[in-house]
């Protein structure tokens, strides 16, 4: 019988239970440990999910041999040391996105990676939804002929368990880098590369109040708008915002082409589409699948040989080039920004 691959997640913030789902929807893995700073907390988060170990002490669960591979899943500015402490140790590494909290560092972590041969990914949960592979399938298959725009939104209420998310220290690019490198990823995986970027950002939310009470001043922008030409022929528009009171569950996207439209997370449902002269929309049913299966019977596809490792590490960089451009079309009051 062959060896299921052991994971280890660092991190006991809310994401971490998308990981732990999803790792424990795959029949050839199993999360063997949490690791927190805090070990009252990696315990109950362990014994919640019915995992046999919990620690405080990263060194140690990376020297156990039953330890295959890594998931990271803490604030931004923690990536780099931690990326560089599992490379050192020989294991494979999931990163949360954003990668790190600039390209530079994404890039030494890269460096990392491949100098220690490690298989690196980063973690972008949004291109795995089924909603979404379904509309991808649909526009390489050319059901709306030639894609001309899109619109997508990213928007939330923001998050209110952590002070970090508005610290300009934790999270240089606020909104864009913890929300909308997620947007950045699904329209370049639609429409190529970003090739220019003209955009404006705000603090439109400049003290917030967080749910254990306490508030917060505001330090990176929570609300951002972007235009996007995308190998020279596609224009998007991408809105995000951490202050929309109902928001849009997680995304909102919108695909068009010379022949027909695709919705997707909209009001006609999780994906519709329509082509010209339709006398209606075509609304989907979809297989469903638990929450993160997709993502993570991929990842441990790539690192057992079933499948070739993909590429998210590049286009972490790529985002992040992006997300860098974004900033800095905002402070040149909109012009125009090449990625």
């Amino acid at each position: 019988m062959t060896r299921r691959l052991g994971v280890a997640i660092v991190g006991t913030g809310s994401i971490a239970d998308y990981h732990i789902a999803g790792v424990g929807s795959v029949p050839g893995a199993e999360m063997r440990c949490i690791v927190g700073r805090n070990a009252d907390k990696a315990a109950a988060l362990a014994a919640r999910h019915g995992i046999g170990a919990s620690s405080a002490d990263l060194a140690a669960v990376l020297a156990r041999a039953d330890i295959d591979a890594v998931i990271v899943a803490t604030p931004d500015d923690t990536h780099e040391d931690l990326a560089a402490q599992v490379a050192a140790a020989g294991k494979a590494l999931l990163l949360q996105k954003p990668m790190a909290g600039d390209v530079a560092a994404c890039r030494r972590i890269v460096a990392r990676a491949a100098a220690a041969k490690i298989d690196l990914q980063v973690s972008f949960m949004h291109r795995y939804f089924d909603e979404f592979a379904r509309a991808r399938e649909l526009v390489a298959e050319g059901a709306i002929g030639a894609l001309h725009s899109i619109r997508i939104r990213n928007a939330t209420p923001g998050p209110d368990w952590g002070d970090w998310f508005y610290k300009r220290a934790n999270v240089s690019g606020g909104v864009v880098h913890q929300l909308g490198v997620h947007g950045i990823d699904l329209v370049r995986l639609v429409a190529g590369e970003i090739a220019s970027v003209s955009a404006t950002t705000a603090i439109l939310k400049p003290i917030r109040t967080l749910a254990d009470g306490r508030r917060v001043v505001v330090e990176n922008p929570d609300s951002a708008w972007a235009v996007y030409r995308c190998d020279g022929v596609v224009v998007a528009l991408h809105e995000m915002s951490f202050v929309e009171a109902a928001g849009c569950d997680r995304f909102r996207l919108e695909l068009y082409g010379n022949r027909g439209t695709i919705w997707v997370r909209s009001e006609l449902g999780a994906l519709a589409w329509r082509r010209s002269g339709d006398a209606a929309w075509t609304v989907e049913t979809l297989e469903g699948v638990r929450f993160g299966e997709r993502h993570h019977r991929r990842w441990v596809a790539g690192l057992v040989g079933e499948l070739e490792p993909e590429a998210t590490a590049a286009d972490a960089v790529a985002g992040l080039e992006v997300a860098t451009a974004i900033a800095a079309s905002a402070a040149a009051r909109g012009v125009a920004v090449p990625c």
